[in-house]
């Protein structure tokens, strides 16, 4: 069997990990970047709603809260300075009647609370001002949330990260063989290999936490529940009157089936939210052949009554099926929503070993910031 060695090992090629993998590679340390699929940004990455979040929900002094804050600025920094599509063009979080006002002062004080103080309380008029075709009684308007183009965005990560020797490996697929002091040992699935690391960081999204499952020296008690929720999208076959993201008010597992806006100004709804059950195999690290990412068209018309809500004149047959993600969630339906856990040696006693988990909404604009906590920990 042949063996290899490197000093720096980041499992999965989503957004996150090649923010970390850029982040190592740009210290000089020695880095490969192992992804079982085809191309970079595969899963989770591309299939999202490509927002950059405000840092507005989460509670306070929650990963999830400094994070996103953080992130924002560093993510806007890093588009201005590599010449990557991005829009802050806000978004308005809207209430539909007069017993959702309660919601949108809370929603204010806990951004508040988090770091973002540029929200805006807006009446009925004032929002019919600047996007007239909403029909809601008041909204709360954040003017630093945008949107980008992320695989341009990760096509750049990817491009520092080559540019600083970090070394990409596609098509390859890893399993746990042993973790010992000196180091962690993964098998090379489909080939007679194995490499040993004397780092590594675990962002392998959806398996995550199933990829040190039942694996010998490492703790089964630092594992989060696994649970996954799908989100589907449409499109829409025409041209929308709006100039602004439109989220109504969160709900349990999500945001709320919400207007956001790609960098041509075209319009996509969702997502919504859709429970997986019975995914979580002990037999195998890889899930993703288990998971269905077609679009059911029939939710075509609980889509159309959501967006009503917000906009009475939604036409329900120009809805066009788009595409669908799964998050990684590490609470279970009906459960308070997971913060994002960034787990070091100081948690799980495994020298030279950060698990990422949960890394969800708003990973895409933590991401920068998330690397950068990733490289304190493992030079500390």
């Amino acid at each position: 069997m042949e063996q290899f060695e490197v000093e720096c090992l980041v499992i999965g090629a989503g957004v996150v990990g090649l923010a970390v993998a850029r982040a190592l590679a740009m210290q000089g340390r020695e880095v490969w970047l192992i992804e079982q699929e085809s191309q970079v940004g595969m899963q989770t990455s591309s299939r999202n709603s490509e927002v950059i979040h405000a840092g507005i929900y989460y509670p306070q002094s929650s990963l999830k809260a400094k994070l996103c804050v953080k992130g924002r600025r560093l993510l806007y920094d890093y588009c201005e300075a590599k010449k990557i599509p991005f829009k802050r063009c806000g978004k308005l979080i809207v209430a539909k009647d007069q017993s959702q006002i309660t919601d949108l002062k809370r929603i204010e004080q806990r951004a508040l609370a988090n770091g973002v103080d540029d929200l805006r309380f807006l009446d009925k008029a004032a929002v019919q001002k600047i996007e007239p075709k909403l029909d809601v009684v008041a909204a709360l308007l954040s003017p630093s949330t945008g949107i980008l183009d992320s695989h341009a965005y990760m096509q750049q990560l990817l491009a520092d990260y080559q540019n600083a020797s970090g070394q990409l490996v596609l098509n390859t697929a890893l399993s746990v063989s042993h973790v010992r002091q000196h180091g962690i040992t993964f098998n090379l699935q489909g080939q007679e290999a194995q490499l040993t690391v004397k780092y590594c960081v675990n962002a392998a999204g959806l398996n995550a936490v199933n990829l040190f499952k039942n694996t010998e020296g490492f703790p089964q008690a630092c594992l989060p529940l696994a649970s996954y929720a799908k989100g589907s999208y449409f499109s829409y076959g025409a041209k929308t009157p709006f100039s602004h993201l439109v989220y109504p008010i969160p709900e349990l597992g999500g945001l709320g089936i919400h207007l956001t806006l790609d960098m041509a100004g075209a319009a996509k709804f969702g997502p919504d939210v859709e429970w997986l059950e019975g995914l979580v195999s002990d037999k195998s690290p890889s899930l993703e052949k288990e998971f269905d990412y077609a679009v059911d068209p029939k939710k075509s018309t609980d889509f159309a009554k959501a967006i009503g809500e917000y906009w009475p004149n939604v036409v329900e047959s120009k809805l066009v099926a788009a595409y669908a993600g799964v998050r990684p969630k590490i609470a279970a339906q009906h459960e308070p929503v997971g913060d994002f856990i960034i787990q070091g040696s100081n948690v799980h006693g495994v020298k030279g070993l950060v698990n990422l988990f949960g890394i969800e909404s708003p990973g895409l604009t933590a991401s920068l910031a998330i690397a950068e906590q990733v490289t304190e920990i493992l030079c500390s």
